[in-house]
């Protein structure tokens, strides 16, 4: 084994900055930042209280890899233009994971490993990720989320043996929201498309919407202020009218709203559950993971409410306590697990640094 053991993971999702100290399979030290504006300012605290910490490898978790198979990478001088070049494919998210990478490669002379949110969905097939739109353009899905939905692939067949090898949807759940298709735990088929402002509702995103929309939508504003709008005005913030993109908070809302942003979110995750059962011809397993998932007990009721046709039936009480499973006991699986993506990272990245030879270490 190599004797690269003490990394620092990177997690910085559109709303919070999440990074943790491991020295091999433990977390040593752990910082979460929550709703933060200023990714940069929350990192600078970070490194300053790790100041004459001694690491092997600081790893970053990044939305977007492009058409990259590998899920980590170092990032070199070629790679680092390369991760540039892919920012128009995920504006809210790429320039502040890259910024953070620059400012931990200036305080740390040790591999900067990047690790991809897109590189799990490499085994989807044409019929998954074509658009039907012109070969001319270049464009195709490529789904997000990858390194929560690795992680739970990584620990269902720990619980659930060879049943975590059948037809498993996971819904990852946040601010940012989407749902996988498993099949031997590998990913068939994704909400998320091109960009993470695809497939269901989320916090400020739409999800999917009808082109004429935005047809409409690009007839009234400039690019700079439609690409604000679709990133930052729609979703539930715009469902509740203003009144907030936060989950939790509708949920404790009692206003009319709020109730109606929650169901159309709820309503929204049910539908992409029956279409990826309808493709897969059954479900095996549902996995709840990511903020709302792992935490909203209301919404998991929600969206399952309608699912008993497909044998899926929630514990209230199991399901009130934010159980590992809250499925009764004559139910297919339903798990609540946690989305450990900086786990994810950490087992990556050794995979990768244990790969190189001697004269790469």
């Amino acid at each position: 084994m190599v004797a690269l053991t003490q990394l620092l993971v990177v997690n910085s999702g559109s709303s919070s900055l999440r990074v943790s100290l491991f020295r091999g399979e433990e977390d040593v030290r752990h910082f979460h930042y929550a709703r933060t504006v200023d990714h940069q300012a929350a990192l600078r605290r970070v490194l300053r209280e790790l100041a004459g910490v001694s690491l092997d490898g600081v790893v970053h978790r990044l939305v977007h890899g492009g058409d990259a198979q590998d899920a980590a990478r170092i990032v070199d001088a070629k790679e680092r233009r390369r991760l540039e070049s892919l920012i128009p494919l995920a504006p809210l998210h790429l320039p502040a994971n890259l910024a953070g990478l620059d400012l931990c490669a200036e305080h740390f002379d040790v591999p900067q490993i990047a690790c991809f949110d897109t590189a799990f969905h490499g085994t989807l097939a044409p019929l998954a990720y074509r658009l039907p739109i012109p070969d001319r353009f270049q464009l195709r899905k490529y789904g997000f989320h990858g390194l929560s939905y690795g992680h739970v692939a990584y620990r269902l067949p720990l619980l659930l043996g060879e049943q975590a090898k059948g037809n498993v949807v996971v819904a990852h759940l946040g601010q940012g929201a989407s749902l996988c298709l498993l099949k031997d735990l590998r990913s068939v088929d994704t909400t998320m498309g091109f960009s993470p402002a695809g497939g269901v509702v989320m916090g400020t995103r739409s999800g999917d919407l009808d082109p004429g929309v935005m047809l409409a939508l690009a007839g009234r504003l400039s690019v700079a202020d439609l690409s604000n709008v679709v990133y930052h005005e729609m979703g539930l913030w715009a469902l509740s009218r203003g009144n907030s993109a936060d989950m939790q908070q509708l949920l404790q809302d009692e206003g009319e709203d709020a109730r109606f942003a929650v169901r159309y979110f709820c309503r929204h995750v049910c539908q992409a559950i029956g279409s990826l059962a309808a493709q897969a011809g059954g479900l095996d397993v549902l996995v709840f993971t990511g903020g709302i998932g792992e935490k909203g007990g209301l919404v998991r009721a929600e969206v399952c409410r309608s699912l008993g046709f497909m044998g899926f039936h929630i514990d209230g009480q199991a399901n009130a306590q934010n159980q590992e499973r809250i499925s009764t006991e004559e139910s297919r699986p339903i798990l609540v697990l946690s989305a450990d993506e900086e786990d994810q990272m950490r087992r990556l990245s050794l995979e990768l640094l244990v790969s190189r030879s001697p004269e790469q270490r």
